[in-house]
């Protein structure tokens, strides 16, 4: 995995829930640290950390509901990237595992889920994964 930075614009494909007035999004990569990313906007205070569930979370996979891949765009047999929200407080870093966001890596269209139930918890001790 390359640990290049990457600073690329992304297109949410609904407003993202609580952010609906943001519409500018960059997906930032973290210099060093291969699946960490900010996403931030230009035109409001907005910054949330991401990592690529497949390097910080291993086995997660969410539902991904078929209207929200035709969305996307994803061509035939090309898979998602799914990240999930980092939250840090002082002792511990918990990962959003109930509203993860998909991104279409080709296109940079990107959705975010909320799932359903309560088979995801939406503060997971990132060093209890």
């Amino acid at each position: 995995m390359s640990t290049a930075v990457m600073d690329t614009p992304v297109a949410f494909t609904a407003p993202m829930p609580g952010l609906e007035h943001v519409h500018d999004f960059t997906l930032r990569s973290v210099e060093g640290a291969a699946g960490l990313y900010a996403l931030e906007s230009s035109s409001t205070p907005v910054r949330l950390f991401l990592a690529d569930a497949a390097v910080f979370v291993p086995g997660y996979d969410p539902p991904i509901p078929s209207a929200s891949l035709e969305a996307l765009e994803l061509e035939q047999g090309a898979a998602p990237q799914v990240l999930v929200v980092l939250n840090h407080s002082p002792g511990s870093t918990t990962v959003n595992l109930m509203a993860p966001l998909v991104l279409n890596p080709a296109t940079r269209s990107c959705t975010q889920l909320v799932l359903d139930g309560r088979d995801y918890p939406l503060r997971a001790e990132l060093n209890a994964l």
